[in-house]
């Protein structure tokens, strides 16, 4: 018995689009998903056998006793994914007008990048610092990432 890894994570949305769009940007790709009756999208790594790693649903069962689905991420703080390419990240972000914060994990060399994506969940990108090209993130106020703090601005 024990827990050998995440499975996946659910994120619900009052816009699949751009939300899927948001997702795939970043490098991951729409994988098979089941008929549900509700319209969503199953995301993956891109690796050989990818495993759907974020369900996104819409529609009905993603809506709350308003009528729309929720903002933010709630209990949840952030998602976080492992990647590559730090610099080229950041470009992407600057060039798509997201905001986006940088970090250095303390005495290790773990490089960060914290945005969110349209529905308000945080995600916060970790990079092995070894592996990427200097400089090193951006540690000045207003670019360093600060835990707890909230810099999500909705998109109408």
């Amino acid at each position: 018995m024990g827990i050998t890894g995440l499975f996946h994570i659910a994120i619900k949305t009052n816009d699949l689009d751009a939300t899927v769009d948001f997702y795939t940007q970043l490098g991951l790709c729409k994988v098979e998903r089941p008929d549900f009756g509700y319209p969503g999208a199953w995301l993956a790594c891109v690796t050989p056998g990818g495993e759907a790693i974020i369900h996104i649903y819409a529609g009905g069962a993603a809506l709350g006793t308003e009528g729309k689905s929720p903002l933010g991420t709630a209990a949840i703080d952030h998602i976080s994914l492992t990647a590559t390419g730090f610099h080229q990240f950041r470009q992407k972000f600057q060039q798509a007008n997201i905001e986006w914060r940088e970090f250095i994990v303390p005495g290790t060399n773990l490089w960060q990048l914290f945005v969110y994506d349209p529905n308000g969940v945080q995600l916060e990108l970790t990079f092995d610092g070894a592996f990427e090209e200097e400089p090193q993130p951006d540690m000045s106020p207003g670019k360093a990432y600060v835990a707890g703090s909230n810099f999500f601005k909705a998109r109408n």
